[in-house]
């Protein structure tokens, strides 16, 4: 299937690792250009290198999205190089501080909130404008599993934060649909190939096991590959129809144990 994205122009923050690098990697298969950033700008250089070979034309920033004039120089590099911004991931996110509420500082709540809720509101109102001009396109904001499975978040801070990601989407969508900009949410489960997750399998081999028979029916984590694959059907054409939802790609991962749960 065409997705009718050759020579289209996505940003995406967070794009040098995970679900954020598969994202980018599926839009450069589909023609579509990139500007994509990270704090790690090692990570960031050879992402930019790999997705390259797919024939694309490629933006790799240095930047903080926590931090507003780090993330106001990328946008304004990316429309600069490319002259416009068809579609924003927003896959920047996740848990910091203490897994209780009585662990937790009111800093842990702040910083979480920074990481997953306003940075995306500030990334949302600098692209807008360009990618309004540009006639219309689509926003994905990436939120998780936690924003509405008490039972499955690390943290109560960390799945506040997604669960308001999640009403965010829907608010946004409507605010945009006059300007032909259409805002989606992907929940994710517990996926693969990530740091977190790699570091207690190699740690906990028994329990990570039983996490996995025990939470997932299908029989396995999932793969950044299959949430990359949503987001980008979600930007493209395809979807026009599919407007402020919230899409679980999630395998159906049911609540475990406490004792075999996720341990962050």
């Amino acid at each position: 299937m065409d997705l009718q994205l050759r020579n289209k122009v996505a940003l995406i923050s967070g794009g040098s690792k995970g679900i954020g690098f598969s994202t980018a990697r599926a839009f450069a298969k589909e023609g579509c250009n990139l500007a994509i950033c990270s704090r790690n700008e090692a990570e960031v250089r050879e992402a930019k290198e790999e997705l390259e070979e797919f024939g694309v034309r490629v933006i790799a920033g240095q930047a903080d999205v926590c931090q507003p004039e780090s993330t106001e120089t990328f946008v304004e590099q990316s429309v600069k190089e490319f002259g416009r911004i068809d579609f924003l991931v927003n896959n920047v996110g996740g848990g910091i501080g203490g897994s209780t509420v009585l662990s937790t500082t009111d800093d842990d709540w702040i910083s979480t909130f920074q990481l997953n809720l306003f940075q995306v509101i500030r990334l949302i109102r600098m692209v807008v404008p360009y990618v309004s001009s540009s006639k219309g396109g689509a926003i994905v904001n990436v939120s998780s599993i936690s924003g509405w499975l008490p039972q499955l978040a690390g943290s109560p801070q960390y799945g506040a934060a997604k669960a308001a990601l999640i009403f965010l989407t829907e608010r946004i969508a409507l605010e945009l649909v006059g300007c032909n900009i259409r805002v989606n949410t992907v929940s994710p489960s517990s996926i693969q190939n990530t740091r977190g997750w790699d570091q207690f399998k190699d740690q906990n081999p028994e329990s990570f096991a039983n996490y996995v028979k025990n939470g997932f029916p299908m029989g396995r984590l999932g793969y950044p590959e299959e949430i990359a694959d949503v987001i980008v059907y979600l930007c493209s054409p395809r979807a026009n129809w599919i407007n402020g939802r919230h899409i679980p790609v999630d395998g159906l991962e049911q609540p475990v144990p406490v004792a075999e749960r996720r341990p962050w």
